[in-house]
């Protein structure tokens, strides 16, 4: 088998520099237009004392040494929230970062161990505020790349036109075949009879679900092989109405707290944002937060800890929405690139793989 070239051969770059050139474009032209709407751009510490607290985020781990020798854990950031939500707290209205953050054991065409991320919030407002900056972040990638159609693979989506708004319950209906809310019983009673229901839908929809899968498994089963691929085909998708015990750090809908204030942006069947109404109860974060590293720690064996700086500055930050948007998928889908590294300037080696 040939080895690959690495970035750095000229050949190689040379091919690749005309990507690189118009990432750069794109990144030049959501800062303007972020400037414009009076954000102020953040730049948070990489190194958390912890990584963040969803269950299926992996960290990368480190220590920091004191001078009198005395090691304390540390983590790369898994994403600038937790900073960025501090900020709000100490009374930042609308801030916005662009910042690697650092992901362990992902690396496929669409994920790669280091990324860009870019997330912004804004003190006061909504998840609608938050999906038009997407419709309009999206738009401004486009035209900054001179496109008429996002592409991956055969799939294309024109981000020009207005997007649609689908509802988690109606994509589960539309493209797995089933009605999901008479099973939301489950989050609250796990074992029986609900979570057989569900798994069994999930089979019938033709997802593999083991015995040992339990509820929010089943559902990020069924989400991965019959939804995503079909979202943000033709025009841009929001997914809206996730079940609230799928969204670990938004508050719930006040007009439905079965439901979250969430949403998911998706283009060519692509995953690009994801978009909450911020929880600032505090010691609901935590509940939550420790429901997540149980669930870690059954799956992966391991858990991280909880930063109690961060909730100390929730309890005080004021109502807000927020954003994280992959901002190396956002160019890759404009540029029509196969792979996430195509749109990166220095790419992880290709040396274990």
């Amino acid at each position: 088998m040939t080895t690959p070239l690495p970035f750095w051969n000229p050949q190689k770059h040379a091919d690749r520099r005309a990507a690189l050139h118009q990432r750069n474009r794109v990144l030049d032209r959501l800062r303007e237009w972020f400037r414009r709407a009076d954000f102020y751009e953040v730049d948070t510490a990489i190194l958390q004392v912890s990584p963040g607290n969803e269950a299926h985020i992996g960290a990368f781990a480190t220590h920091w040494r004191d001078p009198g020798g005395q090691e304390l854990p540390l983590y790369l950031h898994t994403s600038p929230e937790f900073a960025c939500k501090k900020l709000l707290a100490a009374g930042e209205a609308r801030i916005f970062s662009t910042q690697h953050v650092f992901r362990n054991g992902e690396r496929s065409p669409l994920h790669h161990p280091e990324f860009t991320m870019l997330e912004w919030y804004r003190a006061g407002g909504s998840v609608a505020d938050l999906m038009r900056d997407c419709a309009l972040i999206a738009e401004l990638a486009a035209k900054a790349c001179a496109i008429a159609q996002m592409r991956y693979k055969d799939r294309l989506c024109d981000p020009h036109l207005p997007p649609e708004y689908v509802s988690v319950a109606e994509a589960f209906k539309a493209y797995a075949g089933f009605d999901l809310v008479p099973l939301l019983p489950a989050l609250d009673a796990p074992e029986q009879p609900y979570r057989d229901a569900f798994a069994k839908a999930a089979t019938r929809a033709g997802v593999r679900i083991t015995d040992d899968d339990h509820w929010s498994d089943i559902f990020s089963k069924v989400l991965s092989a019959c939804i995503e691929p079909n979202l943000g085909l033709g025009r841009l998708t929001f997914l809206t109405h996730y079940p609230a015990h799928e969204a670990a750090l938004a508050r719930v809908n006040p007009a439905d707290p079965r439901f979250a204030e969430r949403f998911e942006l998706y283009a060519c069947g692509v995953e690009l944002a994801n978009g909450f109404g911020e929880l600032t109860d505090a010691a609901e974060q935590r509940r939550r937060f420790q429901i997540e590293m149980d669930e870690r720690e059954r799956i992966y064996g391991e858990r991280y800890p909880i930063d109690d700086d961060f909730l100390r500055a929730l309890a005080i930050m004021p109502a807000a929405s927020g954003c994280a948007l992959g901002f190396d998928r956002l160019v890759m889908l404009c540029l029509g690139a196969a792979r996430i590294e195509d749109v990166i300037w220095t790419p992880m080696p290709d040396i274990w793989r």
